[in-house]
């Protein structure tokens, strides 16, 4: 776990976990729309120190909702270790402090479903990684992005005897994944096209499940395979694997590479409803960063049984919950990672990527 200690230092720790594509191997899904998951608040958290959020101090201040508490339905994959905050903001009071009732819908469909859920009004919102949804949005769906929620979901393992030791020795090399449309892949594929290599040609991409990703490099099938927490980051408390490269390495250190989609409808008709969502998440991201053993207790009944609770507080401090860019900064975060699909022809070359983030975002504490 070499990597883990090198990247901690920050006024926050950095620590990990997710992949909503995982989730399946960990939690029984409930289908696209199961049921509901039932919770009983407690005492509403105390403050959170703000002062670590110049952001969304302003943001805060905002008018609160009067009247019975608004009912919404947020979708997310209860089996993401990222996604902590979400059962934080239900048992420490963050949805009832904004005068919201949350229906929790874990979600285990397609992101084009869920995405066509969100704008239909199946679901008022949803969680999820850009590099997964940024692509389908161009489809023009009825879905606008509020706000990163964290950085750091994704990584590259292989054998500790392994000669790939950088990102730049998967060049010629076969590489196994859960998805060749994943976002890891996209997101690996980019770095890798910034040292020169090109994605498409240099590197032999296989696709395996989730589960059994270590097992092929084990045969000695691959060379090395893309995992995301809570797997990875189980995979590496085993000394026979390593981390070659995360996506907290280099300028992403500081970027989200998870998403607060809200329904369109939602946000155009009533605006202080979707700013109160949001904000309550960002309240929850920011608790999450500042009290990691207490988060770890709130998401240990969504963790895989092999996870202990130092496990699962080791993989919220890895994560970034302290970064969760709104407004300008989303924007400019968003224009990004559509450059960085565009340079891999995962967009289209005569793509406005500038356009195409105005587009998608909205800045819900405009309002």
């Amino acid at each position: 776990m070499g990597n883990d200690n090198k990247r901690s230092g920050s006024g926050l720790d950095r620590r990990h976990l997710l992949q909503a594509g995982l989730a399946a191997a960990f939690a029984a899904p409930l289908g696209a729309f199961g049921a509901a998951q039932a919770f009983a608040p407690q005492a509403i958290a105390p403050g959170v120190d703000l002062s670590e959020f110049p952001l969304c101090r302003t943001a805060a201040d905002g008018p609160v909702l009067t009247g019975a508490p608004r009912k919404l339905k947020l979708s997310w994959n209860a089996g993401a270790v990222c996604l902590a905050p979400v059962p934080v903001a239900i048992e420490h009071g963050f949805f009832q402090k904004h005068n919201l009732d949350i229906e929790l819908i874990n979600y285990s469909g397609s992101t084009d479903q869920l995405l066509e859920a969100i704008a239909t009004g199946k679901s008022d919102a949803g969680l999820g990684m850009a590099l997964r949804w940024l692509k389908p949005l161009e489809q023009g769906f009825d879905v606008k992005i509020a706000a990163g929620t964290h950085g750091g979901c994704m990584r590259v393992l292989t054998r500790a005897d392994s000669s790939v030791s950088k990102l730049a020795d998967l060049k010629g090399k076969i590489v196994a994944v859960g998805d060749l449309g994943g976002p890891d892949k996209n997101f690996f594929s980019v770095q890798l096209a910034k040292l020169g290599i090109d994605p498409n040609k240099d590197v032999d991409w296989r696709a395996y499940p989730g589960n059994l990703l270590n097992v092929a490099v084990e045969k000695g099938e691959v060379q090395a395979f893309l995992s995301s927490d809570p797997l990875g980051y189980l995979w590496l408390k085993d000394s026979q694997y390593k981390e070659v490269a995360s996506n907290l390495d280099g300028e992403y250190r500081d970027k989200s590479c998870c998403i607060l989609g809200l329904r369109g409808s939602l946000v155009r008709e009533e605006p202080q409803v979707a700013r109160a969502l949001t904000q309550a998440l960002l309240d929850a991201a920011m608790f999450t960063a500042q009290n990691p053993a207490v988060t770890a207790k709130s998401f240990q009944p969504y963790a895989p049984k092999t996870a202990s609770l130092a496990d699962i507080e080791g993989m919220v401090r890895y994560h970034t919950h302290h970064h969760h860019p709104v407004g300008e900064v989303l924007k400019r975060e968003l224009k990004s990672y559509a450059d960085d699909l565009r340079s891999v022809q995962v967009f289209k070359q005569s793509t406005d990527t500038a356009k195409f983030a105005e587009r998608i975002y909205v800045d819900v504490f405009a309002v």
